[in-house]
């Protein structure tokens, strides 16, 4: 015991014995350290880091890149290539003050810049480099009253443009434009057909410089003539199914405020610049299999219940499409299905505007008790409706007519929509985007605006987990924000591709919708009306 006590002890003398030793080295060779490096000294220039592009409105290319202190300048490049900068197109120099540098090209072309570092007293940096492609540029301006006819459409883009010639579909025609119509922004194309949906690419050479659509007029000498002194009901009772009735700009009133149709027909009215105004609700009974409603004013007047309700029980209807529609001020529903064991196969609303529906004593688009097989909301506006009640019911539990569960699916398609002021009932049982209750339900929700919402997209067991894509929310946290308030069965985004910015509507309280935000303009979101 007392040798291994010593042992130990030697062995803790000779540790700091060592110790010492090393210490006393370190300070006797102190004089003889390197100083202390502060400045590196190079031949060149450091590379430029973390170069990113950006596309901006389109066919701009925006670069940034982590700048220096001791860099006098930058040398930026473009190629019309994949990193291959075989031949420049482009060069400048930029100052730290000029970043984000931006710079507008050709639209859908692909890109390359490069960017080196220039200081004084070294030798340039090497180049940094990265590759974009530009989105398709479209420099026609908006279409303006009087522009389309059955026959014709006028064409407009800014004065002295760089373009060719026109492309028109369908038929694949290519109309040259003249000296005196590149100059002034303007050319009339003829020998169109009434009622056909158009397509016209500006060109310049091989490269499209924008993208136009439209449907012109309808040819009025195959359809019927409708007057607002006329009594419209009555035109629509006499018509013959499959009628097309053409109504001419003004006001027409319904004395008794509603209109049966029980027969398939298309109601339009004859400019979308100047819509005819209805102050009527239409009742759909057994017969309306094929309704079309296009380019009207129609008007609840703040007294009638639903715009469009079906109320025959256990018939099939085809389909209703409402397109480029102003549909305003009813008290209770937008659309509603009221009758027991009816099926119903499509709805279609597309490129119109919804405005004031109060969904007191039902929802926005009602269908509880009739089965809908499917639903598309599209290039549409919805403002200051569903403020009471469920934006979307399609039930499948009582009273539902017993369809649910026999193989049938309904399916929900919202693309392109804003939606302002939707769904900001005080209960928590009537503020839902998706309220779909039916067996088997498919439900898809993309590139749309939800603005200033209480509401949320689900919350029961039998609605599906919607699919969601490009959406942006603001002011409308519970619909990608599931710990934002304790709600059960709570379905929001989980798609990781929405965002939360502020659209910077011009001016809501109006009715304008026009987004100001460069990032929703760039990922075309929201109604198109307002993106231009």
């Amino acid at each position: 015991m007392v040798t291994d006590n010593l042992s130990a002890m030697k062995k803790y003398l000779g540790i700091i014995l060592l110790t010492g030793l090393v210490a006393l080295n370190f300070v006797a060779c102190d004089d003889n350290i390197d100083p202390l490096i502060t400045d590196l000294e190079l031949s060149r220039a450091l590379t430029p880091t973390r170069l990113e592009a950006r596309i901006r409105n389109l066919t701009t290319i925006e670069l940034t890149w982590n700048l220096r202190d001791d860099v006098d300048h930058y040398v930026v490049e473009f190629s019309e290539d994949s990193l291959q900068f075989n031949t420049i197109i482009f060069t400048d120099e930029v100052t730290a003050e000029e970043l984000p540098y931006q710079r507008t090209f050709d639209g859908d072309t692909r890109y390359s810049a490069r960017v080196k570092a220039v200081s004084a007293g070294v030798g340039n940096s090497k180049w940094a480099a990265v590759t974009i492609v530009t989105a398709q540029e479209n420099i026609f301006l908006p279409i303006q009253d009087g522009d389309i006819d059955a026959t014709e459409a006028t064409v407009r883009w800014p004065a002295g443009s760089d373009v060719t010639h026109l492309l028109i579909n369908p038929g694949n025609i290519t109309r040259n434009i003249s000296v005196g119509e590149k100059a002034a922004g303007m050319a009339t194309v003829t020998g169109l057909t009434g009622d056909t949906h158009y397509t016209i690419s500006l060109m310049r050479e091989t490269k499209s410089r924008g993208t136009l659509t439209f449907t012109t007029l309808i040819d009025v000498g195959d359809a019927f003539r409708v007057y607002p002194e006329d009594d419209l009901s009555a035109v629509i009772a006499a018509a013959t199914p499959g009628e097309v009735l053409v109504l001419y700009p003004g006001d027409y009133t319904v004395f008794t405020g509603l209109i049966v149709i029980n027969k398939s027909i298309t109601l339009r009215g004859l400019y979308p610049f100047d819509k005819p105004k209805i102050h009527v609700q239409f009742s759909l009974t057994d017969g309306a299999s094929s309704i079309e409603i296009k380019d009207v004013d129609i008007s609840g007047d703040g007294t009638l219940n639903d715009a469009f309700r079906y109320n025959t029980n256990s018939v099939t209807f085809g389909t209703l499409v409402i397109d480029g529609c102003y549909v305003h001020d009813f008290t209770r529903s937008f659309i509603a299905g009221n009758a027991s064991a009816t099926t119903v196969q499509s709805v279609v609303v597309n490129n119109t505007i919804v405005n004031n529906i109060e969904t007191s004593g039902g929802d926005f688009i009602d269908f509880r008790n009739t089965y809908l097989a499917d639903l598309k909301l599209t290039n549409s506006t919805f403002n200051n409706s569903s403020t009471a009640r469920d934006f979307i019911r399609m039930d499948g539990v009582a009273p539902a007519n017993g369809l649910s569960g026999t193989g049938l699916t309904s399916t929900v398609l919202v693309d392109h929509c804003t939606l302002y002021r939707v769904c900001n009932s005080a209960s928590v049982s009537t503020r839902r985007l998706l309220y779909v209750r039916f067996n088997a339900n498919v439900l898809t929700v993309r590139n749309s605006i939800i603005a200033e919402s209480g509401g949320f997209f689900s919350n029961q067991t039998t609605t599906t987990q919607h699919a969601s894509l490009n959406n942006n929310y603001f002011n409308a946290p519970r619909f990608f924000d599931a710990a934002f308030e304790v709600i059960a069965n709570l379905k929001v985004d989980i798609s990781g591709t929405h965002r939360t910015l502020d659209p910077g509507f011009v001016n809501a309280a109006t009715g304008n919708f026009k987004v100001t935000n460069q990032t929703l303009l760039d990922n075309s979101v929201g109604d198109p009306r307002w993106l231009q």
